[in-house]
């Protein structure tokens, strides 16, 4: 994930510049409602989890910003600091997985895909949220971000693709319009 400076400065004002996706979307693609758990990686303030939270058994928000996790535990959510590339979690204990917004900023993205599939159980589902790359206005956020020191790194869709196929997951592509494009992942075996 990124340097945590940049989001520790805009947690107290985040939610007020960034509205959560859908969640009448999200539930569909993350086949909710589901008695088991859901880990919000990148999830920040908590602003897309807590959207879903009675969807579910229970909400995990994992983000390496202090500050943003603050300001979802303020909301009463669960909060776990730490970097996705090694998550804090046993192999397969997640039933649902969400990175909204957020892969673009994981240092290393073949270890952050391997650890993500590690932890989501073998019926689980993990749904990616991500900027277009290809898009004309992605690329101008990409510029701004290398600018502003973010070290984002914008892979795009094929490449997120590969990512997952590489450590085992069966990918889906939900939907490839706009400024993002959704993915929904599940264990090979499944």
């Amino acid at each position: 994930m990124p340097l945590t400076g940049h989001f520790d400065l805009m947690a107290s004002f985040y939610d007020r510049i960034f509205g959560p996706p859908d969640p009448a979307h999200l539930r569909v693609l993350l086949d909710l409602p589901t008695p088991g758990r859901l880990l919000d990686v990148g999830g920040g303030t908590g602003r897309v989890a807590q959207t879903l939270h009675h969807q579910v058994g229970q909400v995990i928000i994992l983000d390496n910003s202090a500050g943003m996790l603050q300001q979802a535990i303020i909301k009463g959510l669960a909060a776990v600091q730490g970097e996705v590339e090694e998550l804090p979690f046993p192999d397969g204990c997640f039933s649902r997985i969400l990175v909204v917004d957020a892969f673009h900023h994981f240092r290393h993205q073949s270890r952050a895909a391997q650890e993500l599939l590690r932890v989501l159980s073998s019926q689980g589902r993990l749904v990616i949220e991500e900027p277009n790359v290809r898009r004309w206005a992605v690329k101008v956020v990409a510029l701004a971000e290398k600018m502003a020191l973010m070290r984002s790194r914008f892979s795009g869709l094929k490449t997120a693709i590969e990512l997952f196929k590489k450590w085992g997951g069966k990918v889906t592509i939900s939907k490839e319009e706009g400024f993002y494009f959704w993915l929904v992942v599940q264990k090979g075996n499944y």
